[in-house]
């Protein structure tokens, strides 16, 4: 036999065997869909959560699933709902592993969740989550489309990168069996709990009536806060929006409202607590900040040696626009009494929309914000929808003062639409 015939033959049996060990022992790497309902091969989230292996896709059927508790340990995994309806997750009490309904593990890297309503989770911390992403997670995590509501935290998140869209979160727990008393001040609405946290972007959401926490408190290196509806309503919020460590930071085209029953007179808290994240860089652009006490306060609270760049925003309700910082401002509108100067389109309701009796210096008034030291673009492209949506802003003339221009709200549902004072969206 020749060497190039035994060549040949020695290529021919590793090929066989190859196909052989294929046939026999398939290759694991084939991402799987699993199902989950009462009638499915998983009846609950937690069996299909043990069984999931890396880049698994798990759909869950509409229902009720108590106590179902689980862990996600492998990376790029989908969770989300099989259908439109939201399934609905209820944790009775303390949760068993003391951290969240749903736990993301450091493994589970690239993790999304879409479409679930998740409540009731206590856990003896005091800080018991909807779900709860452990530091250490790389990658992105996603969250969207939930509901989260009825928690002591309802998201708790620690992860390399965090994307949170489209969900309401709603009405935090009490921590400790003396609050209101002591008010220990753990219930936030959602919570980014580290600067191993590279980026936050929070886009699109509802959160509101959180219990002494905040609506959105971020330790992030980097934080957007964008295009949101962020509101005390009836709660007992301390800051609306609080970002502690400073950071570069960016605030642009939310409306944010605290409420009459706020313990804080601050509503914007920025590096609060320490300089820890070594930048204080903040833009605050085109929002409506509504001040509801009678008895004034501070709508931008920062850290001496922040430099702020504060630009096409309403200020709205008594108090003192901004204390601390270096603060390059222009163009933005001030109306302390709240006699509705700023012609909303129904502010006893929630809704801060500018109609056609809107002041010339609200419509056409605002300036073209430029780019952030690192060339981000400032100009505000969307505005929040009621509820859970955006829309593209469209510019009718120039750009108009606050989180909504004026006839805008092509691309995406009309920006007319009234929300009620307190919207609970359990049933939706």
């Amino acid at each position: 036999m020749s060497q190039r015939a035994k060549l040949f033959r020695s290529l021919a049996h590793c090929l066989t065997g190859a196909i052989f060990t294929l046939v026999l022992f398939p290759s694991q790497s084939h991402a799987t869909t699993r199902l989950v309902g009462p009638s499915r091969t998983y009846t609950t989230i937690r069996a299909a959560a043990q069984a999931c292996q890396n880049g698994d896709t798990v759909l869950v059927d509409p229902g009720t699933y108590t106590n179902d508790v689980a862990t996600w340990s492998s990376s790029n995994l989908l969770v989300r709902a099989a259908t439109s309806t939201k399934p609905h997750l209820i944790a009775n009490g303390s949760i068993e592993n003391n951290m969240g309904v749903w736990r993301v593990s450091p493994s589970a890297t690239g993790f999304t969740a879409d479409g679930f309503e998740i409540e009731g989770a206590v856990s003896t911390s005091g800080n018991g989550a909807a779900i709860r992403v452990e530091s250490g997670t790389v990658g992105l995590t996603t969250i969207r489309n939930c509901y989260f509501h009825d928690n002591q935290m309802n998201i708790l998140a620690a992860p390399e990168s965090l994307l949170v869209e489209k969900c309401e979160l709603y009405h935090t727990l009490p921590t400790t069996v003396c609050d209101p008393v002591c008010r220990d001040g753990n219930e936030h609405n959602i919570y980014v709990n580290t600067s191993a946290c590279h980026w936050v972007m929070f886009r699109y959401n509802y959160s509101h009536a959180s219990w002494v926490g905040h609506e959105f408190k971020s330790r992030a290196t980097n934080t957007w806060v964008v295009y949101n509806r962020l509101a005390d309503e009836n709660g007992t919020a301390g800051y609306v929006v609080d970002i502690p460590d400073g950071g570069r930071s960016y605030i642009i085209g939310n409306v944010i409202v605290q409420g009459v029953n706020s313990p804080n007179s601050g509503i914007v808290a920025y590096a609060a607590e320490s300089a820890g994240n070594g930048t204080l860089d903040l833009y605050v652009i085109n929002n409506t900040i509504v001040n509801d006490q009678a008895s004034g306060g501070t709508f931008l609270q920062l850290r001496a040696g922040t430099t702020a760049k504060v630009n096409n925003n309403i200020f709205y309700g008594p108090g003192t626009s901004w204390t601390g910082g270096i603060v390059v401002a222009s163009n933005n509108y001030f109306e302390g009494a709240r006699n509705n100067g700023a012609r909303f389109l129904n502010p006893a309701a929630y809704d801060y929309h500018l109609t056609s009796a809107s002041p010339l210096s609200i419509l056409n008034a605002g300036i073209v914000p430029g780019v952030s030291i690192t060339g981000y673009n400032l100009m505000p492209t969307s505005q929040y929808v009621y509820d859970l949506q955006e829309a593209q802003r469209s510019l009718t003339g120039l750009l108009d003062v606050g989180a909504f221009e004026y006839g805008s709200g092509s691309g995406g549902p009309p920006d007319v639409s009234s929300p009620s004072a307190v919207r609970d969206l359990r049933n939706r």
